[in-house]
């Protein structure tokens, strides 16, 4: 088989499993959405997108756990330095800990506070906390799992995270239809197939781990835990990818509360709508993760002409899906609006926006790909400021053109904060630490 050939088998290997572990996320979504699209009101459709908000707030909040994983510990393996992978894991676990103990203490805090900064009516925003109070419970398992996984795919292991995910969104649709569909709950229902559905999927991981990897326990060293180069390191990467984290969470954020402030029926249809982008976005981010093992192995192995070449390759899948989602949203996204609810106020507000969804995998590959190469190449400061660049664009422009626009001045910016986030990471990719230092490329 040629250099090229395995390449792109390389990619696959790890995409394919992480594509399919990422699209039964969206397809979580889309299952609380018909459930809660099939009542007798909008308002449990804006409860629980609402309510969803306040989560990934949370849990991207933790993101920068995986993310930081994943590209370390993918680094180490390139190294083939056994202790150094293990100690990152151990490492994440650590402020994992920390991060939930912290969490459950404050919940009724965050839930205030989350609730005074969005917008909706008291009756969403009633059933909003009642999704919260319930799902909050889910968050040690949820953010446990968010290390385990970083570090299986920094292992090169795509399959078991697939498993996983793939475990817990079945628990989960399957509950969650039991629980709404039977038992007679609304968003309450949804909330409890959540927490239940984590905790199987902990157990699973640990399993899981238990079966290939228990030897990695014996490395376990209280010193090395807290051995200040390396602590300060992976505080140092995880921070920056907070940082980028939060900007992702300000985006989607506002965007979902500016929906709300202007009418429940536009939170239902932008939030339908915003299904579309979850879609293509987490069926990227199995290439994005592919990137992040690939690249960090080539990274800690300093092999800069498998990395010039797999960066090559991934850009080549990059492109290919995009036109392919593309054509998906302009085939058949009528028809996927009516899979979210059957209200026609809904599904025609839907469509007066639906051009912007069609465009998006064009404006959007790109900052998904580049991503994945940054975190594998632990360049969080450069992928920290491009995204800080991007969210300025993302709010500039709407606030210029709200009052000329409206709802659509928002779809605007999504696609050019997409766009902005593609284009400066392509411009400063040739300026990454790795490539000058490592490397002495120019």
């Amino acid at each position: 088989m040629s250099v090229k050939a395995s390449l792109h088998s390389d990619i696959m290997r790890l995409a394919i499993p992480n594509v399919l572990t990422n699209l039964t996320v969206p397809l979580l979504g889309m299952v609380d959405m018909h459930l809660m699209g099939y009542q007798n009101s909008e308002l449990f459709m804006g409860a629980v997108a609402l309510g969803s908000v306040i989560f990934n707030i949370v849990y991207w909040g933790f993101a920068f756990l995986r993310m930081s994983t994943s590209g370390m510990a993918a680094q180490a393996f390139g190294r083939d330095k056994t202790v150094d992978m293990a100690m990152v894991l151990f490492r994440g676990m650590a402020i994992v800990f920390i991060g939930v103990c912290v969490l459950l203490v404050t919940q009724s805090g965050i839930l205030k506070l989350s609730l005074s900064l969005l917008d909706g009516s008291s009756e969403v925003k009633h059933l909003a906390s009642q999704y919260f109070y319930i799902r909050i419970w889910s968050a040690p398992a949820a953010i446990a799992l968010m290390v385990i996984n970083g570090w299986f795919l920094g292992m090169q292991n795509a399959w078991y995270p697939m498993l996983i995910a793939v475990v817990i969104n079945g628990v989960n649709i399957l509950t969650s239809f039991f629980l709404v569909k039977y038992m007679g709950m609304k968003v309450e229902g949804v909330a409890l197939g959540s927490v239940v559905a984590e905790y199987v999927g902990l157990v699973l991981a640990g399993l899981l781990f238990l079966k290939k990897y228990a030897n990695v326990l014996t490395f376990f060293s209280l010193k090395e835990l807290f051995r200040w180069h390396a602590l300060t390191e992976f505080l140092n990467v995880s921070g920056d990818i907070f940082v980028r984290t939060m900007c992702v969470i300000v985006v989607f954020t506002f965007f979902t509360s500016q929906s709300a402030g202007t009418s429940n029926v536009i939170l239902a249809a932008n939030s339908a709508l915003l299904q579309f982008l979850f879609l293509f976005a987490y069926f990227l981010d199995g290439f994005a993760y592919a990137a992040e093992a690939l690249v960090g192995k080539y990274v800690g192995g300093r092999n800069v002409s498998m990395l010039s070449r797999t960066v090559k390759a991934l850009f080549l899948w990059g492109v290919s899906m995009a036109f392919l989602f593309t054509m998906m949203f302009w085939i058949g996204g009528d028809w996927l609006l009516k899979v979210f609810t059957n209200q026609q106020d809904v599904i025609a507000e839907g469509r007066r926006y639906l051009s912007w969804l069609i465009i998006l995998p064009l404006t959007g590959f790109a900052s998904f790909i580049w991503d994945g190469i940054y975190i594998g190449a632990t360049a969080s400061k450069l992928m920290r400021n491009t995204m800080l660049l991007a969210t300025l664009f993302f709010f500039l422009l709407f606030f210029s053109l709200r009052d000329q626009l409206g709802n659509h001045a928002l779809w605007l910016a999504m696609n050019v904060f997409m766009l902005a986030r593609g284009l400066s990471q392509s411009v400063l990719y040739r300026y990454l630490p790795v490539f000058r230092k490592s490397f002495s490329l120019t």
